[in-house]
């Protein structure tokens, strides 16, 4: 995620280390420390500073999907090892963002890493990770070993552990890579950052993201989800069908006030003035702000915008150039 998110990890690593050290005569576990939770016969999450993980466990080993960031992989591997001493046999990144793939490096000693076409990309390139404006941080090359090794463009099926693990692209949402993972006979479904509790979102717009496209790829979600389907989300508690839905909701609540306000031509001063999301404040939260949520849907709504306006120019412009 953004580079403030990462302070504060490494601040509270440093207390926790503190901590550790200060109280290890007596031998305590580190408040730290990982919490897995079984959500299905062989699926489980597990809670930590970055990403939610999530993992099916059976007799043909662990697929992970999600692998923390880098300074928690020796906390990732022994909260895996608390649950199964079966080997990794598959990771999967759900999109690039270092908070979940930051183990790729470790975890690709173990096995193989599955993602889609613009993760590796954007992995390997780097480039900027923002909103468009306020949020904004430049994400340096990744090593080549943290390179997800098999790719696909629109989905993916892995038959292990007596389980079909669908794993399917959704264009331009949260960044262009994002893949939401399914556990068909488990019911389970791990959204990535596609669907976080923590408050308003952070859409990457400078990584191809959209609200457009998150809140059709909430809406296929819900669609396709039976009522009593469990939801991993890339940050916060498991959640249930009805979280989704009051997600769903104040993401086309807000997009639809901003997109009003865009075709009364208002600007994005004026909206900060007029405080146009406050109906919605109490998703506000420290790392996506109201103001910065805002600046995020007029960002986002004003480049389609110009994409339209473009397209239609375009058309005009061919169908002038085909006139006989």
């Amino acid at each position: 995620m953004m580079r403030e998110k990462r302070r504060v990890l490494f601040l509270l690593l440093n207390v926790v280390l503190l901590v550790c050290l200060a109280s290890a005569q007596e031998a305590k576990p580190s408040k730290y420390q990982m919490r897995a939770s079984k959500l299905a016969s062989n699926v489980y999450m597990i809670e930590s500073a970055g990403g939610n993980i999530g993992a099916s466990v059976g007799d043909d080993g662990i697929v992970m999907i999600a692998d923390e960031v880098e300074p928690l992989v020796e906390q990732t591997l022994a909260a895996l090892k608390g649950i199964s001493n079966k080997a990794v046999k598959f990771i999967i990144n759900t999109h690039y963002h270092d908070d979940h793939t930051g183990g790729n490096g470790y975890f690709q000693k173990l096995a193989p890493i599955i993602a889609h076409d613009n993760v590796r990309r954007r992995l390997e390139s780097g480039g900027i990770s923002g909103n468009g404006g306020s949020m904004h941080e430049e994400v340096k090359p990744a090593a080549t070993e943290a390179l997800p090794t098999f790719t696909f463009n629109d989905e993916i099926t892995l038959h292990l552990n007596g389980e079909d693990i669908c794993v399917i692209h959704y264009p331009s949402a949260h960044t262009d890579g994002d893949a939401i993972v399914f556990f068909r006979r488990a019911n389970v479904v791990h959204m990535g950052d596609i669907f976080v509790t923590y408050g308003f979102p952070f859409v990457d717009i400078d990584s191809g993201g959209n609200i457009d496209g998150m809140i059709d790829a909430v809406e296929k979600v819900i669609a396709q989800s039976p009522p009593d389907v469990t939801i991993i989300p890339g940050h916060g508690p498991v959640s249930k069908l009805g979280d989704l839905r009051s997600y769903l909701l104040m993401l086309k609540e807000t997009r639809n006030v901003v997109a009003k306000a865009l075709r009364d031509g208002k600007t994005l001063d004026q909206l900060r003035q007029a405080k146009i999301l406050d109906p919605w404040k109490k998703y506000s939260g420290d790392f996506v702000s109201e103001d910065a949520f805002l600046e995020t849907l007029y960002n986002s709504l004003h480049n389609k915008k110009q994409r339209d306006a473009a397209q239609k120019v375009g058309m005009h412009t061919k169908a002038l150039s085909s006139a006989p």
